[in-house]
């Protein structure tokens, strides 16, 4: 193989590469963590401290649950957009928020939402 065929079968190679792995990493649902450390020891206190949370398959998206939600314990619907391209959403149920309130950790499936959904956990901090 010469020079030139080499550049445009690399080149080539190149442009079906780069979109496949930009969606395989955004292809569907995943119920692994990115976060392995949340706590969910002794001193996690969801009604004095408020959450961590964990979302399996990230790429930008965040979720923020106060105390004074926890508190709350009304069934509420959150955004997880986040810094992505795209939004979720999720919604913690009475339910939900009773297990925090003895801080228990709890998951939940994201909306699917481009092709796919997120785990989520969440824990007392």
């Amino acid at each position: 193989m010469n020079r030139k065929a080499f550049i445009k079968k690399s080149a080539g190679a190149m442009l079906i590469a780069i979109p496949a792995y930009s969606l395989v990493g955004c292809s569907s649902s995943d119920d692994s963590s990115d976060d392995p450390d949340l706590d969910s020891g002794s001193n996690a206190n969801c009604l004095a401290n408020g959450t961590a949370s964990s979302i399996g398959s990230n790429h930008g998206h965040t979720l923020t649950v106060s105390k004074e939600d926890v508190n709350a314990g009304a069934e509420k619907t959150y955004s997880i957009q986040g810094t992505s391209n795209h939004n979720h959403s999720l919604t913690l149920t009475t339910a939900n928020f009773d297990s925090l309130k003895t801080n228990a950790s709890i998951s939940a499936t994201s909306t699917n939402d481009g092709g796919h959904s997120h785990s989520v956990t969440v824990s007392c901090a």
